[in-house]
């Protein structure tokens, strides 16, 4: 491995994969840019490639190939295009470390092709784990590799547990701000909008999971995630609304000891630590200070209005292929929600439907799951168009 840690970045031109650039760039001492995908926002891809000249670019959208490589062609970068030039880049030897911040299912095999090749992964794609959580830990476990998470949630968790791995877990308890319907009730969220719903009070987030938070599917998915990348069972998983984004998730031991890990909602800060772990690399980011945020808040979850949370919960109890199938209708369900196709309450309605049609398979391989995924889709999409 050279000595600057060269890095794939899946999804470069989505929200954490800008903010992955902005580290990169307080840091070329360290970092370097080695890979740059996406999906169809070529013009973002191609001013990010002139400005970091990466070894790869791959759009995914193949439609948009020849405008890439004609950008670019008087550099030396290699372009490509497709799903399986997705898959290939993250093999390459020069790659040292895999950022996949891909939305959605879209992650996982890309994911699942690092890991084969030995690569250590910064994971900022939850659908990953929710999806074939079973699969991933136990394929990184045969190939030797790390998972680092970057979700702020897990990244919190995973930073209270350095230095305690030797000591077991009583439970973890997941944050969450609440959204920007906290508080309200299923005659409010019967009208709200999507305009409405992707104002986040804390974070900038991507589309799909501004709504995800909205709807607290977002936390259902990191329950689901936090299960298999740290090996719990679903008794040891708590959720915990706090409104001010502060502390980012907690670890309870066997002591009643309780460790926290406390922040800004500043996502360049787990990223950053996820590429550079064991070591913490000086930043310019702000700094919290606890004059500003003098109260905090904490509140219990309202299951009932917000079923989400609660699917993701069951699906993780039932095991097999149900989360797979949950994740799958998510991605429809918010799909139509941002064409205006359904109603916001309608979300709930839809996945728990789609849930109860799709054949359970107890242990699930990759075909299976892929099937699954195909399936759910399918189905979801039938029911929008009877409703």
């Amino acid at each position: 491995m050279s000595t600057i840690k060269r890095v794939a970045i899946l999804g470069s031109t989505g929200s954490i994969g800008t903010q992955t650039l902005e580290v990169l760039s307080q840091h070329p001492d360290k970092f370097q840019a080695e890979v740059l995908t996406a999906q169809n926002n070529q013009d973002l891809l191609i001013k990010q490639a002139l400005l970091f000249k990466p070894n790869v670019v791959v759009i995914g959208n193949e439609d948009l190939y020849q405008e890439v490589k004609e950008s670019l062609s008087a550099y030396p970068i290699k372009v490509y295009t497709g799903q399986q030039a997705l898959a290939d880049v993250v093999q390459m030897d020069t790659v040292d470390i895999v950022l996949t911040a891909l939305v959605g299912y879209a992650g996982l095999i890309p994911t699942l092709k690092a890991i084969e090749a030995g690569k250590p992964i910064a994971l900022a794609n939850k659908e990953t784990m929710v999806v074939a959580g079973d699969l991933v830990t136990r394929m990184a476990s045969k190939n030797a590799v790390n998972i680092y998470p970057v979700d702020s949630e897990h990244s919190a968790i995973f930073q209270c547990l350095v230095g305690e791995f030797h000591n077991p877990i009583e439970k973890i308890i997941l944050t969450a701000s609440g959204g920007p319907f906290r508080g309200k009730d299923s005659a409010y969220l019967s009208k709200v909008t999507k305009a409405q719903a992707l104002k986040h009070p804390n974070w900038d987030m991507g589309a799909k999971i501004t709504i995800d938070s909205a709807s607290l599917m977002n936390k259902g998915l990191e329950v689901i995630e936090a299960k298999w990348l740290f090996g719990l069972d679903i008794d040891q998983i708590e959720v915990i609304v706090h409104p001010q984004s502060i502390i980012h998730s907690l670890v309870q031991f066997e002591d009643g000891s309780i460790k926290a890990q406390l922040g800004l909602p500043d996502m360049r800060i787990p990223i950053q630590f996820a590429l550079s772990y064991p070591e913490r690399v000086k930043s310019n980011f702000p700094r919290f200070d606890f004059m500003d945020y003098p109260n905090l808040q904490f509140e219990k979850p309202d299951m009932e209005t917000f079923k989400n949370l609660g699917l993701a919960f069951d699906a993780l109890k039932k095991g097999g292929n149900t989360a797979c199938a949950l994740n799958a209708a998510n991605e429809i369900a918010v799909a139509a929600f941002l064409q205006d196709r359904i109603k916001f309450l309608e979300m709930s309605k839809l996945i728990e439907q789609s849930i109860e049609k799709i054949g359970f398979i107890e242990s699930p391989g990759l075909d299976d799951l892929i099937q699954t995924d195909k399936e759910t889709r399918i189905l979801s999409e039938r029911i929008i168009s009877r409703s």
